[in-house]
């Protein structure tokens, strides 16, 4: 049987984390712990978790670049249940030293992982064996009116496809340069 502990890595992007969750191993197959409020508490985020969501696409979808507005922005934690994706942050939180530039990180089904995304930061991710399958934990529920993002291509990343896969509405948000951002970053609270 093989145990892996909890343990996190600190990414560029300031509160951004890359969490390394339990995972138990054995003939029948592997047992994880994708979410633990403990853990969370321990980092000193406390953060509830409102809902969830699931999303599978094929190689080539981007999805992105997401976030909520305040009041209703959020916490957001990932994680890959099948396949490999390139996942991307962007941060929009004015004064932050990664405000308006990118950081990319490539989760997989195979390892035992989970992204943590602060408040003000712009995530999605590219497809890059699939189908994959992500799971969201979001510590606020979804304010339609309140939803937001930039656009995919607008932001200087040169996404690994050769033919983009991409919604109406991701391709109709605004470009970084046209975004306004409400988000500001503070030291102590990431």
């Amino acid at each position: 049987m093989t145990r892996k502990a909890d343990h996190e890595t600190s990414l560029r992007t300031p509160g951004a984390r890359l969490l390394s969750v339990f995972q138990q191993t054995d003939a029948r197959g592997d047992f994880r712990k994708v979410f633990d409020a403990a853990q969370l508490e321990q980092l000193g985020l406390g953060t509830p978790v409102e809902e969830i969501y699931l999303t599978t696409s094929e190689p080539g979808v981007i999805r992105g670049m997401h976030l909520q507005l305040p009041p209703h922005d959020h916490v957001k934690l990932v994680c890959c249940l099948q396949g490999r994706v390139l996942d991307v942050l962007v941060d929009l939180r004015v004064g932050s030293p990664m405000h308006g530039r990118f950081e990319t990180i490539e989760l997989e089904a195979c390892r035992p992982q989970a992204l943590l995304v602060p408040k003000g930061v712009a995530h999605g991710f590219c497809v890059l064996e699939g189908p994959a399958t992500l799971l969201y934990a979001v510590s606020t529920r979804h304010a339609p009116q309140h939803d937001s993002g930039i656009r995919w291509d607008s932001f200087g990343m040169n996404w690994p496809v050769t033919k983009a896969v991409v919604s109406d509405r991701d391709a109709a948000l605004p470009t970084l340069a046209d975004f306004a951002s409400p988000f500001r970053f503070e030291a102590a609270r990431s």
